[in-house]
């Protein structure tokens, strides 16, 4: 494992904390509900970042997306409008939010970077809300009060900002 880690390139972490999570409660888990939601939102010419949908329960399933928080407004009233018209229970907001990430190559086909990252910010008693994996980079969303002890929880496990 630890042959493998080192190959892999982490150039860099970000914190961003202009964006706000929605969560739709008790959406009915059925094919074309997403479909539905976010062409909506696209309607409403708002961004979504990332979207995480939970194990499905009798049938309905939470909903969890993250908006820009300039956006969240019109983000809620076209949410709170789709879960009347869809049945689900209701919609909760969250503006006390951050992203944390880091960005390199090969990110998910190497094993141990997302532990790493995962352990970097459990050391620190930091929660994750929300994750987000691609091949150039993985994403946390995490309270907004702990993103720079996340930041830094992250520079230290990756040994970013050192020279070479």
């Amino acid at each position: 494992l630890s042959g493998e880690m080192e190959h892999v390139d982490v150039r860099g972490a970000a914190l961003q904390a202009d964006e706000a999570k929605i969560t739709v409660r008790h959406v009915p888990d059925q094919p074309g509900v997403a479909a539905t939601m976010f062409s909506e939102i696209a309607r409403a010419k708002v961004s979504v970042d990332m979207i995480v949908q939970n194990v499905s329960e009798q049938g309905r399933a939470d909903v969890s997306f993250t908006v820009p928080k300039a956006d969240l407004p019109q983000a809620l009233a076209v949410a709170r409008s789709l879960a009347e018209q869809l049945g689900a229970s209701s919609v909760e907001s969250d503006e006390n939010i951050a992203k944390v990430s880091i960005v390199g190559i090969g990110m998910r086909s190497h094993s141990g970077v997302a532990q790493k990252l995962f352990r970097a910010l459990a050391d620190e008693k930091i929660n994750i809300l929300m994750i987000s994996t691609s091949e150039i980079k993985i994403s946390c969303v995490i309270e907004d009060s702990a993103g720079e002890a996340a930041l830094r929880a992250v520079h230290r496990a990756f040994e970013l900002g050192k020279g070479p």
